[in-house]
């Protein structure tokens, strides 16, 4: 465990540099257990894949002072493995209209598009971090047979709901923006949603599911193509 400092009022303090579900059940039990501490004088506190950032009263605390709190919580709690819960399933209509790279991506990965698509939705992915924008939530990990790099050049404008893929994570876009990510579906699932905790449709440490569905059930529920 380190830290560096990243502002006046804040530092980041790493647990690991690399995606593992050791290092998620470590970042997840610390921040749980200082949560539920409420500790005073720590304004925010925001996990990722390998590292805490945490926001605090510089009248209350020094930077190497905050860190050492930290780490005494983290010599203490017992580190939780995080159960998989019932996954949270997310609706994808998986077409060509809508999935932009998905002919590319089963290419590029020498399958077929058919299998492309089982690959994706048979496995149950975790929220590891929520970040980019709200409700934009990060998941892993992709199957190695799927695994596809960000595109060179991104896009203008990924249409909300768009399922994506980059490397070993995937993602639903919760609204209109650039990305860079490759897109092979989309849902109807509104991922941002301002009367929800923290605005988003998925939490760190949810268990998702993809689960297929025709064009007309798409669009009967509100999918626009």
């Amino acid at each position: 465990m380190n830290y560096k400092v990243s502002g006046v009022d804040s530092i980041i303090i790493y647990l690991g540099d690399t995606i593992t579900q050791n290092t998620s059940d470590k970042i997840l039990s610390i921040y749980q257990n200082i949560k539920e501490k409420n500790i005073e004088g720590i304004i925010e506190i925001v996990p990722s894949y390998t590292s805490i950032y945490i926001q605090f009263d510089i009248l209350k605390y020094k930077h190497k002072t905050l860190f050492n709190i930290v780490k005494n919580i983290f010599k203490y709690i017992k580190i939780q493995e995080q159960k998989i819960a019932k996954a949270i399933e997310i609706p994808v209509f998986y077409g060509k209209e809508v999935g932009f790279d998905l002919e590319r991506v089963a290419k590029e990965n020498s399958i077929e598009i058919d299998e492309l698509i089982a690959n994706h939705s048979s496995k149950i992915y975790r929220v590891y971090t929520i970040g980019f924008a709200p409700g934009f939530a990060y998941m892993g990990e992709v199957d190695k047979k799927i695994q596809t790099p960000r595109l060179e050049t991104p896009r203008e404008l990924i249409p909300k709901g768009s399922v994506a893929l980059a490397d070993v994570q995937t993602a639903v876009y919760p609204k209109n923006s650039p990305g860079g990510w490759n897109i092979i579906g989309r849902t109807y699932i509104d991922m941002f949603d301002k009367t929800l905790e923290g605005f988003s449709y998925l939490n760190i440490g949810d268990s998702v599911k993809f689960v297929p569905i025709s064009k007309d059930e798409f669009i009967k529920n509100g999918g626009i193509l």
